[in-house]
């Protein structure tokens, strides 16, 4: 059988991608090529540039290309700064949507695993001002599914999801805000129903849960904003953290962290992350 081909993009050539992506060669994982794609050259380290950006853009169009065509089985993505991309004209909010629009996929988000816990997001990239505005039931149902596809496709059969409340004390039966009755509740019955097998509970105390889950009771958490998951998931898997855009044709995942670039150049990188990304991507792909 023909070895899956994943893509290694560095990302902006001004962070540390550039050393992550070399140390990944030095690594690969067994049954699987790695290719590189774009320019993984370093861009003066610790300064960012439109010409960086540009560079970090192309070869994530390179990639989504290659990736549709079938060229490739799977994506990994270096860390780039989404200031830095906005300014030279990437219409994203991210590179989650990036690779989403390109594949003309609607149904995906954005899921982080590392050390004990795995979580997904309903809502991402977005102020935090505007996440309670942006929750909806039919947006819990549909993220909540597709966790439940991915750990079934991590080999765990019958999953526990636990179902993050949004505010404090998950509302407090209402005094602390009604986002848990009125939203969350209702989503409860739809997400078991609709995923035969797979224990969905909750709403839960968003500061309990990640501790049960991180102590065995949950396979995984469905988070309701970017911060609520992203905080206990790199207290706990800071250094082999990886992000995995869910609901694509294919495999992308990506290092959970920045361009990091008060040190990029210096020797001072910390690979695992990536190359937790890249060890995930040839696991998924070969299934």
């Amino acid at each position: 059988m023909k070895n899956a081909v994943i893509g290694l993009v560095a990302g902006d050539p001004a962070g540390i991608g550039p050393e992550l992506l070399s140390a990944a060669l030095t690594h690969p994982p067994a049954g699987v090529h790695l290719e590189v794609i774009g320019d993984p050259s370093p861009l003066d380290p610790g300064h960012p540039s439109p010409a960086g950006s540009l560079r970090a853009i192309a070869g994530l169009e390179e990639a989504a290309l290659r990736v549709l065509s079938g060229e490739l089985d799977a994506v990994v993505t270096g860390p780039v700064s989404k200031k830095h991309l906005h300014e030279v004209g990437f219409s994203f909010p991210g590179q989650t949507e990036f690779f989403a629009a390109r594949a003309q996929v609607s149904n995906f988000a954005m899921l982080l695993t590392g050390g004990p816990l795995t979580v997904a997001l309903v809502t991402a990239h977005v102020p935090l001002k505007d996440v309670a505005d942006l929750l909806t039931i039919d947006e819990i149902v549909r993220v909540g599914g597709l966790l439940a596809d991915f750990l079934k496709k991590r080999g765990i059969s019958t999953p526990r999801i636990a179902v993050a409340g949004l505010n404090p004390h998950a509302g407090e039966q209402g005094d602390l805000g009604d986002e848990e009755g009125r939203i969350i509740e209702p989503a409860m019955p739809r997400l078991s129903a609709e995923n035969p097998g797979v224990s969905f509970d909750g709403p839960f105390s968003p500061d309990t849960i990640f501790w049960r889950a991180a102590n065995g009771e949950f396979d995984g958490v469905l988070c309701m904003y970017h911060d609520q998951g992203l905080i206990p998931l790199k207290l706990l898997g800071f250094h082999d953290g990886v992000n995995v855009t869910l609901g694509l044709p294919f495999v992308r995942t990506s290092p959970d962290h920045g361009t990091a670039y008060e040190i990029a150049g210096t020797g001072n990188a910390r690979p695992e992350s990536f190359l937790s990304a890249v060890r995930l991507a040839a696991a998924l792909v070969k299934g």
